[in-house]
C-alpha cells in the first residue's frame, strides 16, 4: 500500500491524544489539601507512586508548552503541574532515588525509568530562548529532580539485564547535562559487560513487546550522552529484526520472551518514534515504511497515539518529513541462528521455530493462533525443548536427548541423615536410558508439514499438544462442534479444521491411542484460554502432520 503521508498527520494524531491525557490527569489528581498523596495521580488499581506522576506530568508540561494544543499556557494546568512536581519531590528521597511502591524500593533502575521520561522536557525548554518565566520555573524543577535521580544512580543496583542500560543512560545524559563527569563515568561501570545484543538484534530478554523498546529508548540516549553514535547500530539491528516480527493482524510476535508480554497481544505504537528517528537519521526507507505502518495499525485499530509530543516538539524536523513508503513485508524467510528463533512469513500467514522452548512451533492465520508442544514424562522432563535447532533443505530440524539417570547410594556414611541437607549432588549415578526427539518442520505446497519421531524408550504415553486460539468451531468428519477456549480434545483419527468466520486451519491426521494428557506433576499446565487437541501414542513413534492455513 502506498500514498503519500505527512508525518504531520500523526503529529496531530498525537497532540490531540496528549490533550485526552491531560483532561484525563485533571479528573484523577489528588487535590485533597493534607493528602499524603496530595498532586499524585491515582493508578487504575488506586496506588499512588512517582512513576505514574511523572508520566502524567510530562504530558502536562508538553502541552501546556505547545503552541498548537488547547491547553498552552493554561493556568489551571500550570498550577496542576507544580502540584504534581511537589508530590514527586517529596517522595524522592534524599539520595535522589524512587520508590516502585508495588515492588522495588530505594530503586536505581525505577529512578532512570522516572527520569528518562522527562529528559526531553528539560532538553527542550533548556534550548528555547524565550521563555516565560512559568516555563523557567518548570525547567527548573525538572532539573533538580533530574539532577538528584542521576546522582542517586551512583548507589546503583540493579535486578534485570535491560535495567543496567536504563541506568547507565541516564548516568551519561546526566554527566552531559550538568557537566558531571563522574556521571559519565559511572555509565561505563555497566557499558563495560558489553551490550547484550547480539549480531541478529536480539537482547537477553528477547522481550519483542515491552524491554526491547527499553534497551532501545537507552542506546539512543547512550548515544546522545556520550556523543557515540555507535549505540544507534544496535537499535538498528534490532529495528530490522522486529520487521520479521509483525504477525498478520498486526501484533507483535511475543512467545519467545522470557518477561512478562510472553504471548499477550501487543501493538508496535511504542515502536513508532525508534522507526522514524532512525529511519530519517540513516536513510532507512523500510523503517520510514514501518514508522507509517505502525500509525495505520494506531488508526485502524483505533488505539491510543504513543506519547511523543515532547520526542516531536524537540526534532521538529521529524514532523514536517513526508514520504511513500508504508507497510510490512509480505513474504520473509529468517532464520536468527544465535537467536534459536526462525520466523516465516507466506502472505495471509507466518510460522516461527523456536529452540529452548516448549512451544517449539508457532502458526499464526489471521486472526487464529495456534501453539504446538510435545508433553510428556520422562525423568525430570516433561517437555520437548530443542537442545539444537538446523536449517536444511529439508526444513528446520530441531533436536533434544533427553538424559536418563538413577541416584546411587553414597558410597560412605553421609553426615547427616537430612536428605535436604545431603549433598545429592555429588552422589554418583546409574545412566540411561536416553530418549531422542527428532522435529522437523518444512514448508509444502500449502502449508506446513511437522515431521515428529521419539526413540530411545518404549511404552511411554506422550503427547503433541495443538493450543488454538481465535476460533468458534472444531469439525472433522465424525462432528462439528463449538469451542470457548476451555475445550480438551483427544482426536482419535482423521483430518479436522479449526475455524472462525473469516480463517481457517486444517491439519491432520488425528491420532488418538491414550487420554493420559495431564502428564505427571510438574508437567506444564495446558496454555490458558486455548481450545487443546492433543494428539496421543506410545513411544517409539513417528507421525507427520500437516498443518494448512
Amino acid at each position: 500500500m502506498r500514498g503519500k503521508t505527512d508525518m504531520k498527520a500523526h503529529y496531530k494524531r498525537i497532540l490531540r491524544d496528549a490533550e485526552k491525557n491531560v483532561e484525563r490527569s485533571l479528573e484523577i489528581q489528588d487535590l485533597r489539601e493534607g493528602s499524603p498523596w496530595h498532586g499524585a495521580f491515582s493508578q487504575p488499581d488506586g496506588v499512588y507512586q512517582a512513576k505514574y506522576a511523572i508520566y502524567r506530568v510530562s504530558t502536562m508540561i508538553a502541552a501546556y508548552c505547545n503552541p498548537e494544543t488547547k491547553f498552552y499556557h493554561d493556568g489551571t494546568v500550570l498550577r496542576r503541574i507544580h502540584l504534581g512536581l511537589d508530590y514527586v519531590q517529596r517522595v524522592q528521597h534524599e539520595n535522589g532515588l524512587f520508590d516502585y511502591v508495588t515492588c522495588n524500593f530505594f530503586s536505581a533502575p525505577d529512578t532512570a525509568f522516572c527520569v528518562v521520561k522527562i529528559v526531553p522536557h528539560l532538553q527542550y525548554l533548556t534550548a528555547r530562548q524565550d521563555l516565560t518565566p512559568e516555563e523557567a520555573a518548570i525547567r527548573n524543577r525538572l532539573s533538580e529532580i533530574i539532577h538528584a535521580g542521576a546522582r542517586g544512580l551512583l548507589e546503583g543496583g540493579f535486578h534485570t539485564p535491560n535495567h543496567r542500560w536504563a541506568i547507565a543512560s541516564v548516568l551519561a545524559i546526566g554527566g552531559k547535562l550538568f557537566g558531571e563527569a563522574d556521571l559519565t563515568q559511572a555509565a561505563f561501570a555497566y557499558l563495560n559487560e558489553g551490550i547484550d545484543c547480539n549480531e541478529d538484534g536480539e537482547y537477553a530478554e528477547k522481550s519483542a513487546g515491552n524491554y526491547n523498546g527499553v534497551n532501545n529508548d537507552a542506546m539512543l540516549l547512550l548515544a546522545e550522552g556520550l556523543d557515540d553514535p555507535s549505540y544507534d547500530q544496535h537499535v538498528i539491528r534490532n529495528l530490522r529484526m522486529m520487521l520479521t516480527y509483525w504477525e498478520p493482524d498486526d501484533s507483535v510476535f511475543t512467545a519467545n520472551s522470557t518477561r512478562f508480554d510472553k504471548d499477550l497481544t501487543v501493538y508496535p505504537s511504542s515502536y513508532y518514534i525508534e522507526y522514524l528517528t532512525l529511519g530519517v537519521r540513516y536513510h532507512i526507507p523500510e523503517f520510514i515504511a514501518m514508522a507509517n505502518h505502525i500509525f495505520d495499525i494506531i488508526e485502524a485499530k483505533r488505539l491510543e497515539a504513543p506519547d511523543f509530543l515532547m520526542e516531536l516538539m524537540n526534532h521538529p524536523e521529524l514532523i514536517a518529513f513526508e514520504s511513500e513508503e508504508r507497510g510490512t513485508p509480505e513474504r520473509y524467510h529468517a532464520f536468527y541462528r544465535d537467536s534459536g528463533i526462525a520466523r516465516v512469513r507466506r502472505g495471509r500467514y507466518t510460522y516461527t521455530v523456536m529452540s529452548g522452548k516448549s512451544n517449539f512451533l508457532y502458526v499464526h492465520n489471521g486472526e487464529i493462533k495456534l501453539a504446538v508442544k510435545i508433553g510428556g514424562s520422562f525423568c525430570e522432563h516433561r517437555a520437548f525443548k530443542a537442545e539444537r535447532m538446523e536449517e536444511d533443505e529439508n526444513g528446520f530440524r530441531l533436536h533434544q536427548t533427553m538424559r536418563g539417570w538413577y541416584y546411587l547410594p553414597f558410597e560412605e556414611k553421609p553426615a547427616t541423615s537430612d536428605w535436604w541437607k545431603m549433598d545429592n549432588a555429588s552422589r554418583k549415578k546409574k545412566l540411561g536410558p536416553d530418549m531422542d526427539i527428532d522435529v522437523t518442520v518444512r514448508e509444502t505446497a500449502d502449508g506446513l508439514e511437522v515431521d515428529v519421531r521419539t526413540s530411545g524408550v518404549e511404552g511411554a504415553p506422550w503427547r503433541v499438544e495443538l493450543a488454538f486460539n481465535g476460533i468458534k468451531r472444531i469439525s472433522n468428519e465424525h462432528m462439528t462442534m463449538p469451542v470457548n477456549g476451555d475445550e480438551v480434545l483427544v482426536l482419535r483419527d482423521s483430518d479436522f479444521e479449526v475455524m472462525n468466520d473469516v480463517s481457517s486451519m486444517k491439519i491432520g491426521p488425528a491420532f488418538g491411542v491414550h487420554h493420559f494428557t495431564e502428564g505427571k506433576e510438574d508437567s506444564e499446565a495446558k496454555t490458558p484460554g486455548a481450545a487443546t487437541v492433543y494428539l496421543t501414542d506410545y513411544t517409539p513413534f513417528h507421525h507427520t502432520i500437516t498443518i494448512r492455513p
